[in-house]
């Protein structure tokens, strides 16, 4: 098993998460900001940062492959059917006080696994939405399945995991919101398409945007008791109103 108890040595979470460790602890970048840390993991798939924080004025991410408004109405009451799904993860988490962020990955129409944040209750940093549920998926299913298998997650997901995706070969992946600091698959990083590593898989962002936003927005206005230095959270108030999708929609970097 590996240092993080939960995966082989070889396997590719494993091996991504050295890789990340070693950067993020052995340079303390992670500790500098996210958008240093986001530049110095680029090195994971030998890629150029498509984007940030000091951008963010300019070019505050690169797009999605596609966006839910190219969907027809019948490819989008599939979609959102699984995303209801995430979301409904997400809000699990909330209520346990974790980061409200959930997924479930989808094989044929049907749902083979099912995660959510979990890096409150166990301590641990890697324990994110789709970590959690690949290792259940592993438990029952070889790896080639990920070939067949779409995954929605109601965040983009981070730098670490779309390097996961990649390497276990995930065939699509359907997010709500953007993640303009850590986000792997447009936000900063676009780890999901260097045509140099791997196989590239297609990455669709928007879909219940609005309601992957608030999610995370009423956690960040709660107490987070683990927290080592806890921010005093009781003066804050839940913002609800939220950019329209052509405001927000991130704008292609030259």
């Amino acid at each position: 098993m590996s240092w993080c108890g939960c995966y082989p040595a070889a396997s590719p979470v494993a091996v991504t998460l050295r890789k990340l460790v070693h950067v993020a602890v052995g340079s303390g970048s992670y500790r500098k900001g996210p958008a240093l840390y986001a530049q110095q993991t680029a090195f994971l798939h030998q890629i150029q940062p498509s984007g940030t924080l000091e951008d963010e004025q300019t070019c505050q991410a690169s797009t999605a492959d596609h966006e839910p408004g190219a969907m027809n109405a019948e490819d989008r009451v599939y979609h959102e059917r699984f995303m209801r799904e995430a979301i409904n993860m997400a809000e699990l988490a909330l209520v346990s006080d974790e980061t409200p962020v959930g997924c479930v990955f989808v094989k044929d129409g049907e749902i083979i696994g099912r995660g959510m944040n979990e890096t409150n209750r166990t301590l641990n940093g890697t324990r994110h939405a789709e970590f959690v549920a690949i290792a259940g998926i592993l438990s029952k299913h070889p790896v080639s399945i990920f070939k067949e298998t779409d995954l929605y997650v109601t965040v983009e997901p981070c730098v670490m995991c779309a390097s996961m995706l990649r390497q276990y070969g995930i065939r699509a992946v359907y997010f709500g919101c953007w993640n303009e600091r850590f986000g792997g698959t447009g936000g900063v990083l676009n780890i999901h398409s260097d045509p140099s590593v791997d196989k590239p898989y297609p990455v669709t962002g928007g879909i219940f945007r609005e309601e992957a936003i608030l999610l995370l927005r009423k956690f960040y206005v709660q107490e987070n008791e683990k927290a080592p230095e806890p921010k005093q959270k009781r003066t804050r108030e839940l913002k609800t109103e939220i950019m329209p999708m052509d405001l927000h929609a991130p704008k292609q970097c030259a």
